[in-house]
């Protein structure tokens, strides 16, 4: 898979050259390039963004240089789909990157200052993506947690056992986790887990995944009993 991130602002992307992503690289499960948007700028200044139609605070980016390098982008990721990070996205969700991750590459474009030019997301984005109800102050965070979260994801990139039985996959979160020492502070393993049996471990695991679920994210029940 080859994932493209197109930003201003290049450098906030260093943490993706760490732990898991990084072994991912050098693996060639994953291809990773990060492209700087005023490379595509013809001004002397290296505009990316000019002030918006109507008035109005802040500065809007533009459509033509956006477009621009999302053209030259597609040459090396022909096939990729395009995504926005933006707050009037689709929030991401666990199963939207098992579907990302199967995919042939993506593209990924950092909206920041105030916005996009709404025409660029009309003739080149095939959706838009949020992390959240919130804002932040630029698409580079949400592009980070959208590659973090579909990289993992690919075949061999993680124990694909792990992948089965995290939290989301089956709209519960995962079981609780303990390891030495036995006891701490008063708080004790559970007995099941020192016990040996993997058939009462797995039932005992199932249903703190239901427990854990109903006590922190009841609404992921909820949700699974209407779809």
């Amino acid at each position: 898979m080859r994932i493209d991130i197109l930003t201003v602002f290049p450098e906030m992307f260093a943490p993706l050259s760490y732990s898991i992503i990084d072994r991912a690289v050098k693996a060639k499960l994953v291809e990773l390039h990060i492209h700087n948007l005023r490379e595509f700028a013809t001004d002397k200044h290296k505009s990316v963004d000019d002030s918006p139609y109507g008035g109005g605070s802040g500065m809007v980016m533009t459509a033509p240089i956006l477009y621009k390098a999302v053209e030259s982008i597609k040459k090396q990721n022909p096939n990729a789909p395009v995504y926005l990070t933006s707050p009037q996205g689709k929030v991401l969700t666990q199963e939207m990157c098992r579907e990302f991750s199967k995919l042939e590459g993506m593209i990924l474009v950092c909206a920041h200052y105030e916005g996009v030019d709404e025409r660029f997301i009309e003739l080149a984005c095939d959706g838009e993506i949020s992390i959240g109800d919130y804002i932040l102050t630029g698409g580079e965070i949400p592009a980070m947690v959208i590659a973090d979260s579909t990289i993992r994801l690919i075949p061999k990139v993680i124990d694909s056992q792990s992948a089965l039985e995290e939290s989301f996959t089956d709209n519960r979160l995962d079981y609780p986790q303990y390891t030495r020492p036995v006891e701490f502070m008063g708080l004790k393993v559970p007995e099941i887990l020192l016990s040996g049996n993997h058939e009462k471990i797995k039932k005992w695991r199932e249903l703190q995944k239901t427990t854990n679920t109903l006590k922190k994210r009841p609404e992921l029940l909820i949700k699974h009993k209407k779809e």
